[in-house]
């Protein structure tokens, strides 16, 4: 198949740099909250006596919800701007968590029937995720708006490395924290979107709608994007696996307590987090295609994944989540990058949008795929993604980008 070539995208206009730290230190703050919640999701279902299954079904909902929603994120930010679509996308997410939390910490204390428990976290968890599908979209719109296209992956992976070092601190707060109890952690963790909606508020200034129709928006599966959006799916898919397998694996497979198993599932993350900062910031220094970023990050990945099930102890399971998190580090700004140089200035949301909905369909499919094949063997769900990560690395090259 002859690939689609990639409209020629107007240069950004010059003006003054655009500071994107703001933007970075919000994305940083709601990714710890994120990644807090998920390092306490296995024991909190334990202690709440819900299934393995319904903790996948949580955080399954908010990816069915950032699936249907991050197209749309996308081209309302190319026709309301920037500015007001992030605010009102981070200003709902701060709202949502903080309800999402107050319903964990309400039925640690208060114990009401499991079903209670579980409508409550599907319900919070959905508006999270509904409203956290405009964070990574219109940021990632907001990079191509103000950078060139040769520029744009090493500025993805400056916004992947805040992600990650969201993803350090959040689980790294819970794990210092849970020897007091699990509540503790969580109230303090449900401020930090409210800190993120301040740094914007401030901060962020006001863009004018693009111009011209969005029509990467119009197509369910759009040519130009199949690549990137393939490659998001699997990268989503296996890490959301891993998410919400890590705790219960610890409890199995290591044989520790709920507590114990919190404390390590959050460094175990925090690793994760550690290797994508990393990882990003080789980015930036190697200046590779994003084809073969997504192609060596994709086998280092499947190496750290194919480890875990060989783990017997918290620190060898902490490595294999490093080595799997470094080859991500690579492969996420790749697939950005991919996405907003195949499209015009004027479809930015919408491309980011459509990469988010791809996401979106992997943390759908990831946790219950994760949790239903955990059932059969804890290593199951890490040795798919392996397998997974092998194919999309051995995928032939068609197009240079």
């Amino acid at each position: 198949m002859t690939p689609i070539p990639a409209p020629a995208a107007p240069a950004p206009q010059a003006g003054p740099a655009f500071d994107f730290r703001p933007l970075l230190a919000a994305y940083m703050t709601c990714t710890m909250a994120m990644m807090g919640f998920v390092s306490v999701i296995g024991p909190v279902a334990r202690l709440l006596h819900l299934a393995a299954w319904q903790a996948g079904a949580v955080i399954t909902v908010g990816g069915v919800l950032w699936m249907l929603l991050a197209r749309t994120w996308g081209t309302a930010s190319d026709r309301l701007g920037r500015r007001r679509v992030l605010l009102a996308g981070v200003g709902g997410f701060a709202l949502s968590y903080w309800a999402m939390c107050a319903v964990a910490i309400a039925s640690l204390y208060f114990f009401p029937a499991a079903g209670l428990v579980f409508a409550g976290l599907v319900v919070t968890r959905g508006s999270v995720g509904a409203f956290f599908a405009a964070i990574p979209s219109v940021s990632q719109a907001l990079v191509a708006d103000h950078l060139p296209a040769e520029r744009r992956a090493a500025a993805m992976a400056s916004l992947g490395a805040a992600n990650a070092i969201g993803l350090v601190l959040g689980p790294a707060i819970v794990a210092a924290l849970t020897p007091l109890g699990l509540s503790l952690p969580l109230a303090l963790i449900a401020v930090l979107p409210l800190l993120g909606l301040g740094l914007l508020w401030k901060a962020l200034p006001d863009s004018p709608p693009a111009h011209g129709t969005a029509t990467a928006a119009q197509r369910l599966v759009e040519p130009r994007l199949r690549r990137p959006m393939t490659v998001a799916f699997v990268c989503m898919f296996c890490v959301s696996m891993a998410q919400i397998t890590v705790g219960f694996f610890a409890i199995d497979q290591l044989g520790l307590a709920p507590e114990a198993a919190a404390r390590t599932a959050g460094l175990a993350l925090a690793m994760v987090g550690v290797a994508l900062i990393v990882a990003q910031l080789a980015v930036r220094r190697l200046g590779w295609s994003t084809q073969r970023l997504i192609r060596a990050g994709a086998l280092v990945s499947a190496a750290g994944f194919g480890a875990v099930p060989l783990a017997s102890t918290g620190a060898m399971l902490e490595a294999a989540f490093f080595v799997a998190a470094a080859g991500m580090g690579w492969m996420f700004p790749a697939f950005a990058a991919m996405a907003s140089n195949a499209v015009a200035a004027h479809e930015q949301g919408a491309a980011a949008g459509s990469v988010g909905a791809a996401q979106g369909l992997g943390i759908v499919l990831g946790p219950l795929a994760g949790t239903l094949l955990y059932e059969t063997g804890p290593g199951v769900p890490y040795a798919l993604a392996a397998i997974l990560l092998v194919l999309v690395a051995a995928w032939p090259a068609q197009t240079r980008a």
